[in-house]
């Protein structure tokens, strides 16, 4: 199995299901979490150096800090009702309790904070939505923490692609410090697939191809990008959803295409699917 999937497992002792650190990732940004509640139960997150983005995959919940209380949150049982989600971006050195109030899907992306934001509730009039590519290369995307909202690192959008598409495609990189052409960000993708039995495919290369790793992801599965390009491909009958979590030294997403297949941007490749 790749090094760079993480299978899902049924919540542990401490309800988790997921734990991507720069340790086990071999990085430096990214800490990515996975946590399941039952109703009732609930979770306390240590105060640490980190800002943190808490999003509520699925379920509601409770989430407060020595200052804040954000009291019932949540709009979506699942992801796929496709409902922009609720998340709580949560400042450095601060201590969270979550409490679910149904059963509760929770991610927990994490990275460097420099204290240079309060904790705040995100609520969906807060993130756009939008449609990205065309024909089989559609998708749809809430940009839940992008680099225009207000963070020190932490880079967060969740994306959905219908069965038979592909998407973050055409292959494109983000693993040079390089700006203004390029920014280096680590990434995770947590996966979720609709109906849960099926499966997607995502691969990771590089140029030189000493990096190049095709892995069939399945449902809650997580991808780690580390370099290179990723794109991801759905099969028929199975629709996907993934959380995206990046982050790198400058909070900025920019990415070099992959020459070959940058054409599927193209107004060619457009009007030929408008017409199909």
């Amino acid at each position: 199995m790749s090094k760079l999937l993480s299978k899902y497992h049924k919540p542990d002792q401490n309800k988790r299901t997921q734990h991507i650190s720069p340790e086990s990732a071999n990085w430096r940004y990214v800490h990515f979490d996975v946590y399941e509640l039952n109703a009732g139960e609930s979770i306390r997150l240590p105060a640490s150096e980190n800002e943190t983005c808490l999003v509520l995959v699925a379920g509601k919940a409770t989430v407060s800090t020595a200052q804040q209380r954000f009291e019932q949150i949540g709009d979506r049982m699942s992801p796929f009702e496709r409902k922009k989600p609720y998340a709580v971006y949560i400042a450095p050195h601060e201590v969270t309790e979550v409490t679910a109030q149904t059963h509760l899907e929770l991610a927990v992306c994490q990275a460097e904070g420099k204290g240079n934001y309060p904790t705040r509730l995100i609520t969906p009039q807060d993130i756009e939505a939008e449609q990205r590519g065309n024909g089989n290369n559609r998708r749809y995307v809430h940009n839940i923490l992008p680099d225009n909202q207000p963070a020190d690192s932490l880079l967060v959008v969740e994306v959905y692609t219908d069965e038979g598409c592909t998407s973050s495609y055409p292959s494109h990189k983000h693993d040079t410090d390089n700006e203004p052409q390029e920014t280096y960000l680590e990434e995770t993708y947590y996966h979720r697939l609709n109906p849960p039995q099926g499966f997607c495919l995502q691969r990771v290369y590089t140029d030189d191809r000493l990096l190049d790793e095709t892995m069939a992801v399945y449902n809650k599965d997580v991808v780690m990008v580390p370099k290179g390009y990723h794109p991801v491909a759905t099969i028929a009958g199975y629709d996907s959803y993934y959380l995206n979590v990046m982050a790198g030294p400058t909070r900025k997403w920019l990415f070099t295409w992959e020459a070959d297949h940058q054409w599927v941007n193209s107004g060619i490749y457009a009007e030929k699917h408008s017409k199909s």
